[in-house]
């Protein structure tokens, strides 16, 4: 066994927090080695003292048998090591070649005329960036400005980026987060292909079905210690859920039969453009009933962002109406969206759930900071927030020192848990979730669906907007299909399959399908 990366003993702790507790782990030359936890395990910790974004306060770090001390990331970078984060270290306006030279600028010497002046040299740049993406399977346009490129193909430049800087062992934090089905496929062959070219892998994510399709080797973190590491062949999918957790996890989702009851949310031929002008959602109708979830699928960017953000009062309607309960909210501020009955787990939790510099405490009562108990008059009642706060925070599982914590210092994971306390605890006629488990672990997906399917139980209506298929199935009465910004198909779960529901997601209706059957 050749080791490439080695951590021993490693210790790190924050305010109130042990994060690593005499962490050992090990990472052999060409290998992907998943490493999987619970959201607070101390996963993203370990990785970032190994890429020198964190000293450790006690253990050793040996690259290529040599012990190693890093104080930056660019300590890191000259060892070999390369990191990818979860949220990307992009600038949007710069280019592919231009992120690329950030930091290890390539210049090229000015005319006679000019003296001593020299200039980026982005040809030089850009040719090296497509020999790399030629020899790795990472096809991008090194002219491209990053802020027109879809998510997964700024996963591709994170991954370049550090092929660029000569990384031999790549660290992915949760690369799949972000992405779709389709594009975390096609990482998984990126991966495959830099592991056969001799690079070593460190793959962070809580989707186990992952961990099967790709790794060599599984290490599991459980609250700051490593629990065990086994090979794919030898593990199961529940014990690792349970080595994660602590405790027997239920993968599938327990519910009876819906219920369906009057309507709640109607949707009226509704069309609405996207930032650059182009009609999105185009003539999209559908209704959501008491007591039943619907869902809606598709691959990402058919629409489903658009949808609920115009249904949210976060983007113009163009036309069609939308009814709640009854009332005309077509058009109407988020805040009367809100005060008609509407929670909004949103899509982009950084972006749209969460003022980071804000408190956990007042980021759960953002929606409701105005009103009692929370507020009297224009006074705010510090003490019935914090109450709510350290309620909510136990009931949810956040991970956390502290209530006053900023919601930034919180896991992705964590601040997911923030955004779906807040919602799920205040009064309401209809959840409207996208994407309401991404980057959460096993037993919080857990948790959260269980949640959603109480909260159907219990009369309310649910449209769930997710790029899971598997989330879909589990938690659907209803699917609504949507490509190309249309729903092409709305399919009772009893009639539902993922082969049936995949073609409808690619276009191919039913009727076709039997046609071609």
């Amino acid at each position: 066994m050749t080791l490439a990366l080695e951590a021993r003993g490693i210790t790190k702790a924050f305010p109130g927090v042990l994060a690593n507790d005499h962490v050992d782990f090990q990472l052999e030359k060409g290998e992907i080695h998943a490493l999987l936890g619970e959201n607070g395990a101390g996963k993203t910790t370990l990785m970032n003292i190994l890429y020198g974004l964190y000293h450790p306060d006690g253990g050793e770090i040996h690259v290529d048998g040599q012990k190693v001390e890093m104080d930056s990331p660019s300590d890191a970078i000259k060892l070999g090591i390369g990191m990818v984060h979860q949220h990307f270290m992009l600038v949007p306006v710069m280019t592919v070649a231009e992120n690329m030279m950030l930091g290890m600028e390539s210049t090229t010497p000015g005319s006679r005329w000019l003296g001593p002046l020299s200039f980026l040299d982005r040809r030089k740049v850009e040719s090296e960036i497509r020999e790399l993406s030629e020899r790795y399977g990472l096809e991008v346009d090194p002219t491209a400005p990053v802020h027109t490129l879809p998510v997964g193909i700024q996963q591709r430049v994170e991954i370049l980026k550090a092929l660029y800087r000569k990384a031999n062992i790549l660290i992915l934090d949760e690369p799949t987060a972000v992405l779709t089905p389709q594009e975390a496929e096609d990482l998984f062959v990126v991966m495959r292909s830099l592991k056969e070219q001799g690079v070593s892998i460190i793959f962070i994510t809580h989707k186990l079905k992952e961990v099967f399709a790709v790794a060599d080797k599984i290490t599991v973190m459980r609250g700051g210690h490593v629990v065990g590491s086994v090979l794919p062949e030898d593990a199961t999918e529940a014990m690792l859920a349970s080595m994660m957790v602590g405790r027997e996890v239920i993968l599938t989702v327990e519910k009876g039969p819906a219920k369906p009851a009057k309507p709640v949310l109607d949707v009226q031929d509704l069309r609405v453009k996207d930032d650059r002008g182009f009609t999105v959602v185009n003539g999209v109708s559908f209704t959501v009933r008491e007591g039943e979830v619907l869902g809606v699928a598709g691959v990402q960017g058919n629409g489903q962002s658009e949808l609920v953000e115009a249904l949210t009062g976060l983007r113009g309607i163009e036309s069609g109406r939308v009814l709640m309960a009854g009332d005309d909210i077509t058009n109407a501020p988020p805040r009367q969206v809100l005060e008609t009955g509407i929670s909004h787990i949103p899509e982009d939790r950084r972006k749209r759930g969460l003022v980071l510099s804000y408190s956990i405490a007042d980021n759960l009562v953002l929606c409701t900071y105005y009103k009692p108990p929370f507020a009297k008059g224009v006074v705010m009642n510090q003490e019935a927030i914090e109450e709510q706060a350290v309620r909510l925070i136990k009931e949810f599982d956040v991970r956390t020192p502290s209530a006053y914590a900023p919601a930034d210092t919180l896991s992705g994971g964590n601040q997911q848990k923030v955004i779906v306390a807040r919602e799920l605890s205040r009064p309401y006629n209809l959840l409207i979730a996208a994407q309401p488990t991404r980057g959460l672990d096993v037993g919080s997906i857990e948790f959260i669906h269980n949640r959603i399917i109480e909260q159907r139980d219990a009369g309310h209506a649910v449209l769930l907007v997710s790029a899971e298929l598997d989330e879909i199935l589990s938690l659907s009465d209803r699917i609504a299909v949507m490509y190309k910004g249309e729903i092409i198909d709305t399919v009772p779960i009893e009639e539902a399959t993922r082969e049936s529901i995949g073609l409808l997601m690619a276009g191919v209706k039913r009727e076709q399908e039997a046609v071609n059957g």
